[in-house]
Order: C-alpha cells, then structure tokens, then sequence
C-alpha cells in the first residue's frame, strides 16, 4: 500500500494550529504530556500502542517516569505525512 507524501511546511504549520499540545515542523512532529503518575503513563502508552496498530503507523515512544514523549514521522516520506497528522489527533483523544 502506497504511503502519503512529505508534507509542505506550510501544510504542517496549518495543522500545527489544530494541534495545540504539538510541535514540530515537515521533518517531525513532538509532543510531551505529564501524566498523574507511572501507572496512567504506562496505560497511555498501551492506550497509544493500540491506536497505533489500528493505522499501522508508529509514533517514537519515550516514558521518563510519568512523563511521555511522543515524536510522529513518516521515515518512509522523508518527514510528516497525513499518517501523522491522523495519528496526533487518535493520540490526543487518548490524552488529557
């Protein structure tokens, strides 16, 4: 199955303000969201996994005790694509 193309920077710049907890540019989209403690950020990360296997598509992950970071790239575009766009706002249902 064909992947989407790189985004525009200006594209992601627009999308970016939909996407208030983001930030980012073409090459990456990031965000950081603290959660009450280790549990709940653990359970948002398998929350995560599972909206991510839905899409097949894979944000990096990184848990530092209750806070998560989160970065959405299509490798496969070069940058951001639609899948990440798609997946930033599955996630942030997900999040408080």
């Amino acid at each position: 199955m064909p992947r989407p193309p790189r985004l525009s920077p200006d594209a992601v710049a627009a999308a970016l303000r939909e996407l208030p907890g983001w930030s980012g540019d073409a090459d990456g989209l990031r965000r950081s969201v603290e959660l009450p403690s280790f549990a709940d950020a653990v359970a948002a990360v398998v929350r995560i996994g599972f909206a991510a296997e839905a899409v097949d598509h894979h944000p990096d992950v990184d848990l530092r005790w209750r806070t998560l970071h989160l970065t959405l790239v299509s490798h496969s575009a070069g940058g951001v694509s639609e899948l990440d766009l798609d997946l930033a706002r599955r996630i942030d249902a997900l999040l408080p």
